[in-house]
């Protein structure tokens, strides 16, 4: 987790003599001025202080800003950002054009670690991933090649393994995060799961067996993404749109779409984020159930909440409820098990927090805490964070520090890089809150200690 701080940026705060909320306030200004939705807030700020990656378009208004406050040119590499040359060029979607692309693409992605760092920020080019977008929305299915010639058969109780692999994978990185079982994941379906596509099969077969495969390649990227390969997790996520396309498997890709949404959310591209959840809410519509219309409607939510927009958040929240109310009358996909009340309301308290409503944040955040099945563990452990967060801007400073105190119990969760992010956070808004507090040294004392303990185990 340590990072070299970002000395430049600091220098350049400090002769301008902005804080970290000044900053952020001024580049939303800035940001609003140029008809851009910017959700900076003092802790983004902060991060990228301790040495965080930043969006180049990010970087160019707080450039332009510090411009303004200082009365000279300021570029992204005064500020310490060196890497948005290169590194964080546009990465391309490369979303495949044939079955056998995909797969090669998917063998390809099967071979490379979650654990190696990805270079700089993720970055993806608006028209890139419109036109992969475009393409899942328009596509005619590709169907499956039945009773092809091949030495192997596959049958149902193929599928049934693959799908009992995919449920067990899952558990463990709810439990673990996804570095704990990323690379056997990863072994399995490059040696067990992808040959199973090239054999022959029954056309009944090969649509569940496509269906399973899609889960087990969504699974990769989400465990990459977790592990915080962020490159890695949208390659393998842009390729599992792809193969849900064969089959015509409509829930399934808005899924990835609301995955991709999330991820997008995750680092700060608000505005693609809110593009993705709506692709997914317009491509499922008519073909999904309530159940997964609710999923779609809540990652809208999120990405408005975070884009500072209560009035669209409101109203995908509002859509999200209404569809969860009927969620018991659709025959829901297997995958969408753990889509109960409860991570409803986890996203909810999400959104609650980042618009800053206070009361609204603690209810729903409390609600989530008590509701949540205890194994979905990293689930529980966001909920207490955010609960904790919830307390802190409500001023409820020891409520806020032993709830998250609980959270950071919960060690296993830890092996989660964006479980790590929560903490981090919190501890920089308590920490600029309360320094010098002695229930605030505590906790920082007991993160470290956590993090001492995790990095012995590995």
């Amino acid at each position: 987790m340590s990072r070299e701080r970002n000395a430049q940026l600091i220098a350049a705060m400090d002769e301008a003599k902005v804080s970290n909320k000044g900053l952020a306030k001024r580049m939303k200004d800035a940001a609003a001025q140029r008809g851009i939705s910017l959700g900076t807030t003092h802790v983004a700020v902060q991060r990228w202080r301790e040495g965080s990656g930043i969006q180049p378009r990010t970087a160019a208004i707080m450039a332009d800003v510090l411009s303004t406050k200082l009365r000279r040119k300021i570029t992204p590499g005064d500020l310490g950002f060196f890497d948005l040359s290169e590194p964080s060029a546009p990465q391309a979607v490369g979303y495949p054009s044939t079955v056998p692309d995909v797969l090669s693409m998917l063998d390809g992605l099967a071979q490379e670690r979650a654990d190696t760092p990805s270079p700089g920020q993720l970055v993806v080019a608006e028209a890139d991933l419109s036109s992969a977008v475009l393409s899942w929305i328009v596509a005619r299915p590709d169907g499956i090649q039945a009773d092809r010639p091949s030495s192997q058969r596959v049958g149902m109780r193929d599928v049934r393994a693959v799908r009992e692999a995919a449920s067990t994978f899952m558990q463990l990185d709810f439990k673990y995060g996804g570095g704990h079982g990323h690379r056997a994941l990863r072994h399995y379906f490059r040696h067990e799961v992808l040959p199973l596509l090239d054999a022959s099969y029954s056309e009944r077969v090969g649509n569940e067996l496509f269906s399973a495969a899609s889960e087990v390649s969504q699974l990769l990227a989400w465990t990459a993404y977790d592990a915080g390969n962020h490159r890695l997790a949208h390659k393998y996520l842009t390729s599992t749109l792809r193969l849900s396309q064969v089959i015509d498997d409509r829930m399934f890709g808005a899924r990835i779409l609301g995955n991709l949404s999330h991820q997008a959310n995750y680092l700060g591209n608000h505005a693609q984020a809110i593009q993705l959840a709506r692709a997914a809410v317009a491509g499922a519509k008519g073909r999904a159930t309530p159940r997964v219309m609710a999923l779609n409607s809540a990652m809208e939510a999120r990405a408005c909440a975070n884009a500072d927009d209560p009035i669209a958040a409101g109203r995908a929240m509002n859509e999200a409820e209404r569809h969860f109310e009927r969620a018991d009358t659709g025959e829901d996909p297997a995958w969408l098990g753990y889509f109960d009340s409860a991570e409803l309301m986890g996203e909810l308290c999400h959104c609650f927090r980042d618009l800053r409503m206070r009361r609204e944040s603690v209810k729903a955040a409390q609600r989530a805490v008590d509701d949540t099945d205890p194994k979905y563990a990293r689930t529980l452990g966001f909920c207490r964070m955010v609960l904790a967060q919830s307390h802190l801007l409500n001023g409820e400073l020891e409520a806020a520090v032993t709830t998250a105190s609980l959270a950071v119990d919960g060690g296993d969760t830890l092996q989660s890089s964006r479980f790590r992010r929560y903490v981090t956070d919190f501890q920089t808004e308590v920490t600029a809150l309360h320094a010098g507090n002695p229930t605030v040294t505590a906790f920082n004392e007991q993160v470290r200690e956590a993090m001492a303990r995790l990095e012995d185990d590995d």
